[in-house]
C-alpha cells in the first residue's frame, strides 16, 4: 500500500504552518549544554541489525492506531479487540475524521477500552483546533499525553523557536488538565540549518516539566542519525517512541519503507535498552508501508516480534 503521509498531516489540519497561540518565555533552566550534535549513525546501530543481548522482554507496548487507518473506520471496536488479542496493552489515537474518540464521548471510549483490557495512554491531535477542550477530555479519562505529529520543515532555526514557545503554552494547557504534551519528531529536525539541528533548538527551548519528546526511531535513522546518541543527549525527555522498523534495502532518499519489525535493519534491542536506561516510558508500534500483506496481519507480526524482543 503506499501513500503520502505528509500529504495526510496537512489534509487533516495537523500541518501547523501559523499558530493561533501567542509565543511565551521560554524556560530558560530547560536548556541543556550544547554538546556536539553531529549524531551520525554508525553501521552497527541503526543500519544493521545485531544480535539481541540477552534480557527481559518489555512488560507493556502500544500501538499507533494510525497503522490500522484504513480498517478502523470501518469496525472501531472490532478492531480494537482483535489488537488487543495481539497482546497490545496500549492505544496512541491520531485525529481522523470521527475525532479522537472514534465516533464515542470520551467516557464512552475509555469504557471500551478498559473491557478489551488497553490503556488508551496517548493521542496525536491537531494542535490548532480546540486544544484546551481536547485537553479537558484526555486528563478527564486518564491519558497521560497530547502529541503533535508534524510541524512540517521550518526555513529558520527562528521558526522553531517560535514553534518551542507554543509548545510551552500548550504544555501549561496539559498540566492543567492533569496530562502531558509532547512533540514527535519526523525526519526534517535531524537535518542541519546554519549549523545547529532543530531538534536541539526544540529540546533546549521547551520547558521539562511542561514538554516531552516523542521518538520516532525509524525518523531518526532516515536521515542518518544515532538514536542512540539522542536518547544519551537527552535522558528523560523522551518519554514515548514509535517502534518502526525501515527495510533493509532502502535507498537513503527513500522515505516510504517501513516494514514488519524483526525483517528490516534496525536494531531494535540495542536502541530499545538504550532508551529504558534514559527513561522511555512507552513503546509504541506504527507501521505505515505492507509489502504482501495487511495491516491488521503485520499488527500481529508486529506484536508476536515485541513479545520476543530481549532488552
Amino acid at each position: 500500500m503506499t501513500f503520502d503521509r505528509r500529504k495526510f498531516l496537512r489534509t487533516t489540519g495537523l500541518f501547523a504552518s501559523g499558530i493561533a497561540l501567542g509565543a511565551s518565555a521560554c524556560n530558560s533552566e530547560a536548556k541543556k549544554e550544547n554538546a556536539d550534535s553531529s549524531a551520525t549513525a554508525p553501521a552497527d546501530t541503526a543500519s544493521t541489525a545485531a544480535a539481541a543481548p540477552q534480557g527481559t522482554a518489555l512488560p507493556l507496548f502500544g500501538i499507533q492506531l494510525y497503522t490500522l487507518r484504513d480498517d478502523l473506520p470501518k469496525d472501531p471496536k472490532g478492531i480494537l479487540k482483535q489488537l488487543a488479542g495481539f497482546g497490545y496493552k496500549q492505544a496512541e489515537g491520531f485525529e481522523g475524521n470521527k475525532g479522537l474518540f472514534w465516533g464515542m464521548s470520551n467516557t464512552e471510549f475509555k469504557k471500551y477500552m478498559d473491557e478489551i483490557g488497553m490503556d488508551f495512554v496517548s493521542s496525536h491531535c491537531d494542535i490548532n483546533k480546540n486544544f484546551e477542550k481536547k485537553a479537558a477530555e484526555a486528563g478527564a479519562i486518564g491519558m497521560k499525553y497530547l502529541i503533535s505529529p508534524y510541524i512540517g520543515p521550518q526555513k529558520t532555526l527562528d521558526d522553531y523557536k517560535k514553534f518551542a514557545d507554543t509548545f510551552n503554552k500548550l504544555g501549561e494547557v496539559c498540566k492543567k488538565n492533569g496530562l502531558k504534551f509532547a512533540y514527535h519528531n519526523h525526519g526534517y529536525t535531524f537535518e542541519q540549518i546554519d549549523g545547529q539541528y532543530p531538534q536541539d533548538v526544540l529540546m533546549q527551548n521547551t520547558d521539562p516539566a511542561l514538554v516531552d519528546f516523542e521518538m520516532d526511531i525509524y525518523w531518526v535513522v532516515y536521515p542518518g542519525q544515532d538514536p542512540l546518541t539522542w536518547l544519551k543527549k537527552y535522558p528523560n525527555r523522551w518519554r514515548l517512541c514509535h517502534v518502526k522498523d525501515r527495510m533493509k534495502n532502502a535507498g537513503p532518499k527513500e522515505d516510504n519503507a517501513s516494514t514488519d519489525l524483526g525483517t528490516g535493519s534496525i536494531d531494535f534491542a540495542t536502541i530499545l535498552k538504550e532508551a529504558k536506561a534514559q527513561g522511555m516510558e512507552y513503546y509504541i508500534v506504527e507501521q505505515e508501508r505492507y509489502d504482501n500483506s495487511t495491516p491488521l496481519k503485520s499488527a500481529e507480526v508486529d506484536a508476536q516480534y515485541l513479545k520476543n524482543l530481549k532488552i
